[in-house]
């Protein structure tokens, strides 16, 4: 009997990333065991064309920057991943090529990574390119990173450089030129190995998605405590601030604008040599841009001339 185009379509493209819980992606659901002595993580993530990624983006990169993203994710919760969930909706009439290359991007992720595919679904859709994914992994009992530790005094810290995801977008678009920044906001760079390494030093953390501000907001809240942040110590990349030079405005769209997908956290003060000695071992650099203090649950951002900055906004938002 001959299978339908969908079946095909997921035998050719979709059965190569398959690991051993998928059972070949020929079952309803996949079977597997979580590792040994482990508690599971999981978190999902949608992705939509003109939303998430630009319609034209190579597939490819929408592929890799899905599963990068839902990596961030357990990266925040100090998690180790090994499979996931994903679901794929394409208009009618999309090529094969598309798959093929979306396919390939998966795969030069898994392998980075160390995930498989478990399962998901396939449909068509009238809309646009819409994707869904569910990434699994795993932490030592307990252990699991919060939003709600951070407690007045520590110290608020961030992993690499913040701000290129939104500059990223406006050279994806042609707002400005600087290919490092379209990479950055198309491929981004989980810290699966400094998330790992927080256990026993962060006393909360969550990856930046939505915007520092608005996301440092959020760890507020969890937490019950204020946040004071300099904008001066916000660290940018070369590139961040050679636009930022150019147009001071842009700062507060790197404060803001989201897609960078490093780690926020809080670190107790004696505990920072331990945390600079951790970020070293993993290659990943850290840096102090603020402290939390008791107070209502609210982030301030100090500026350049010493005065509260007034943002217009604090991040992202699907709703707003």
């Amino acid at each position: 009997m001959e299978l339908p185009g969908e079946f095909v379509r997921i035998a050719r493209y979709f059965k190569p990333l398959a690991g051993p819980g998928a059972l070949e992606l020929g079952d309803d659901a996949a079977v597997f065991a979580p590792p040994v002595g482990r508690e599971l993580v999981v978190a999902a993530d949608a992705m939509v064309a003109g939303v998430h990624f630009l319609a034209d983006d190579p597939p490819d990169l929408v592929a890799r920057k899905l599963l990068r993203t839902n990596l961030s994710d357990l990266a925040a919760m100090g998690a180790v991943p090994f499979g996931y969930l994903l679901t794929v909706s394409v208009p009618r009439g999309t090529p094969d090529a598309w798959f093929a290359a979306f396919s390939a991007g998966l795969a030069q992720d898994q392998a980075e990574f160390g995930v498989a595919l478990l399962g998901g679904d396939t449909t068509s859709t009238a809309g646009p390119v819409s994707l869904s994914l569910t990434i699994m992994g795993s932490v030592a009992p307990g252990q699991a990173l919060r939003r709600n530790g951070a407690r007045a005094g520590d110290g608020i810290w961030v992993s690499g450089t913040i701000g290129d995801g939104a500059l990223g977008l406006l050279a994806a678009q042609g707002a400005i030129v600087d290919g490092y920044l379209a990479d950055r906001y198309r491929v981004p760079q989980p810290r699966l190995a400094l998330g790992a390494a927080l256990h026993g030093i962060a006393h909360a953390a969550m990856d930046v998605s939505d915007g520092l501000v608005q996301d440092l907001g959020h760890l507020c809240r969890e937490s019950g405590v204020a946040a004071e942040i300099e904008a001066g110590w916000v660290p940018l990349s070369d590139a961040a601030r050679q636009v930022v030079a150019a147009e001071p405005g842009r700062l507060a769209l790197c404060l803001t604008g989201g897609d960078d997908y490093e780690l926020l956290f809080a670190v107790p003060p004696a505990l920072d040599a331990g945390l600079i000695e951790v970020a070293r071992a993993v290659g990943i650099p850290v840096t102090r841009i603020g402290a939390f203090r008791t107070g209502e649950p609210r982030v301030t951002v100090m500026g350049m001339d010493g005065a509260a900055m007034g943002l217009s906004r604090g991040g992202w938002s699907h709703f707003a």
